[in-house]
């Protein structure tokens, strides 16, 4: 039988995890905020440096992070924070995937190279 929406991305884990939603744990790790937020794993770290998203207490840049259940479920509700969180996390990506990319089409005084351009869509 085929399922639809949102449970198709979700493992039996996250599935039984987002059903206890009605009394979920206080502290949330960086797995579960991803599933309630419905992010990959790797962009929680990105909203975190980006100060979007505050995790408890001081943890070192290399520690564990927790968040509070009750802030995570509270930025799901609110669509100006996610439009923010999106946005942060596409210019992450966009700049750390992009750059290579700018600089391969740079001439060494800077301009833009139009034949790696031309060769670039060629390639399309």
């Amino acid at each position: 039988m085929a399922r639809s929406g949102f449970t198709d991305i979700m493992n039996d884990e996250q599935r039984h995890f987002l059903g206890l939603c009605s009394q979920v744990p206080a502290r949330l790790s960086v797995e579960q905020t991803a599933w309630i937020l419905n992010v990959p794993e790797h962009d929680v770290p990105v909203l975190v440096a980006a100060k979007v998203l505050r995790p408890l207490g001081n943890p070192p840049k290399n520690g564990v992070k927790y968040f509070a259940a009750m802030d995570i479920l509270e930025l799901c509700k609110d669509r100006a924070w996610l439009a923010k969180a999106t946005n942060v996390i596409h210019q992450h990506w966009a700049k750390k995937g992009g750059g290579r990319k700018a600089r391969r089409m740079m001439t060494e005084n800077g301009e833009v190279d139009q034949r790696s351009i031309s060769a670039q869509l060629a390639l399309r």
